[in-house]
């Protein structure tokens, strides 16, 4: 059984997110997603806790059919050059890396003799989490640009409000 790692903040979950997992899930039998960043919540770039962003995409993709995925934290460390070595140590096993950030790419392509196999997924464009959060913050159309499940949930912890103490 074929398992797919793909880590992102998730800040929030959105609907280039929820396309990722599906092209991966098309050529992988399981996903772990990884909630990068997973110790760092209400601030600018990290409105969100783990346990909501958890919730954001559990939600998502149940409502989607979509049951052969896990979740896990992944917290940040200072180190790039460990950063990959921490990775595999906190999470179960997998056997190939998916992910849309080049610095994510880079790190795992370059790890100990290229040992993990590396696929960039296509994101799709306008469906950025920075984008969103800023469209949230003044009052503009998000709504749109995330799963409705993610909408829903965002509403329900008044997360734009949060998003406006922020400067």
């Amino acid at each position: 059984m074929a398992t797919a790692l793909f880590i992102g903040r998730f800040q929030p979950f959105h609907n280039g997110h929820l396309s990722a997992i599906k092209q991966v899930l098309d050529e992988m039998d399981r996903i772990i997603i990884g909630i990068g960043s997973s110790q760092h919540f209400n601030n600018k770039e990290n409105p969100f806790a783990f346990e909501e962003r958890f919730k954001m995409i559990e939600n998502s993709l149940l409502k989607e059919e979509i049951e052969t995925f896990t979740i896990f934290p992944v917290p940040d460390i200072p180190d790039d050059k460990k950063w990959v070595e921490h990775v595999k140590t906190i999470l179960p096993r997998f056997d190939v890396v998916y992910s849309g950030n080049p610095r994510t790419l880079k790190l795992f392509r370059e790890y100990k003799n290229k040992k993990y196999k590396v696929k960039e997924v296509k994101i799709v464009e306008g469906t950025a989490s920075t984008g969103i959060r800023k469209l949230m913050k003044e009052g503009g159309s998000w709504k749109e640009l995330v799963p409705g499940e993610v909408a829903k949930f965002i509403n329900g912890i008044n997360g734009c409000k949060r998003l406006k103490r922020f400067k």
